[in-house]
């Protein structure tokens, strides 16, 4: 395995802060609109549901060129192109757009925030109607079905019935296998990356340790804080926890290693680790753009996600229609290539289409993320090859 370019950038595109940075797509907007409601699985019934999302590229007569695009934990609705406001490159710019790994010359690409979200979907942050006042921690219990569901509705009102494709990374692969399993109509290609079945013990204690870090915080107060007065040192800390995990430790070393930076007060003589300042940064600024109360819901849908949902999977995995391309990456040690073997052979064993690829990088599980020619290349393959192929359901229903 070669080391990677030194242009490469590491990390959510969000968060980063890169001089001079352009995007094909220029300055992209986001869109809400306001669905009928829907009745989680913990039985809470929303009247309607409001949801921020991104389109891009044109939908065909046809309608059937369109890709859903699922957001990881830290995302958002603006996945590609310059946010209008901030300015910042959406999370996957480096893999949408024109002549990019799903090119949206060819398909009309579309991504909301998931519900329990903080960027503009029904979450914690918003207002009950009973009580005038926040969610906060009287929001119901999120699963990755729930968000599914949603999705769903949106799909609907944008008039389309059947998606060429569903694509989404760690949070966003978990989506991605809901939609095959409770909507297989409705899903022609399924693209899992960096995922998994369900969580390891190791996968749901660092996520408690992040929660714990939010809930301790004197400043979360039962989850009744103010814009004024949030749990940010909690948030920030267990943002940083986090990221640990999505780095390898070749990144970590190659790009760090025991670097110090000195201190930008000339009457400090104390300096940081790189590595140090590079964590605190990436504290910092999720702190500016998330939730605090959504970090602790939708971990929780992360770590109660199960693809069988305690079913026997010869009663779950006949039922899916879509073909499969799942990936994985050789450094990714948060969700490892067992996980997506795992999934893999449980496709096969019931006869499902899957296509495997584990893919030797460096950089872990914030692979799918940066820019990767090696992983862009092999999603535009796949989807260009797919795109050649008749539907099969179309043809069966014209034969």
């Amino acid at each position: 395995m070669a080391d990677p370019p030194d242009h490469i950038v590491e990390g959510d595109l969000q968060d980063q802060k890169i001089t001079g940075y352009q995007s094909p797509l220029g300055v992209t907007p986001v869109h809400k609109v306001t669905l009928r409601g829907v009745q989680t699985q913990s039985g809470f019934v929303f009247d309607q549901i409001e949801v921020t999302f991104q389109t891009l590229g044109t939908l065909s007569p046809g309608r059937d060129n369109a890709i859903l695009v699922c957001h990881a934990l830290s995302g958002t609705a603006h996945m590609a192109g310059l946010h209008p406001d901030t300015g910042r490159p959406g999370w996957w710019d480096f893999h949408v757009g024109p002549g990019k790994a799903i090119d949206t010359d060819k398909f009309f690409v579309i991504c909301s925030n998931v519900l329990g979200g903080c960027d503009g979907t029904t979450g914690p942050l918003f207002i009950r109607p009973e009580t005038g006042k926040p969610y906060g921690m009287d929001f119901p219990p999120v699963t990755i079905t729930d968000m599914v569901a949603v999705q769903a509705k949106l799909i609907e009102h944008l008039g389309i019935s059947r998606l060429f494709a569903v694509v989404g990374g760690s949070m966003g692969g978990m989506q991605a296998l809901a939609w095959a399993v409770h909507f297989p109509e409705r899903v022609r290609l399924c693209i899992p990356i960096a995922t998994c079945i369900s969580h390891s013990a190791m996968q749901i204690a660092f996520n408690e340790i992040g929660r714990r870090a939010i809930t301790t915080d004197p400043n979360w107060n039962g989850g009744n804080y103010t814009l004024d007065c949030r749990p940010n040192h909690g948030l920030a800390v267990a943002r940083m926890v986090g990221h640990v995990t999505y780095l390898s430790e070749h990144a970590m070393t190659r790009k760090f290693g025991r670097t110090l930076q000195p201190s930008a007060d000339p009457d400090d003589q104390s300096s940081l680790f790189s590595v140090e300042s590079y964590l605190h940064h990436q504290g910092e600024s999720f702190v500016s753009r998330f939730d605090p109360n959504s970090y602790l819901y939708l971990t929780r849908a992360l770590d109660q996600f199960d693809l069988f949902d305690g079913r026997p999977p010869e009663e779950v995995l006949p039922r899916l229609k879509a073909r499969f391309l799942v990936i994985s990456f050789a450094s990714d040690w948060l969700y490892p290539p067992a996980q997506s073997r795992e999934l893999v052979r449980w496709l096969k064993r019931f006869r499902v289409a899957a296509t495997y690829i584990n893919l030797e990088t460096l950089y872990g599980h914030d692979s799918f993320l940066i820019e990767n020619p090696q992983f862009s290349q092999v999603v535009r393959h796949y989807l260009d090859h797919e795109l050649r192929k008749p539907d099969m359901k179309e043809t069966a229903v014209a034969i």
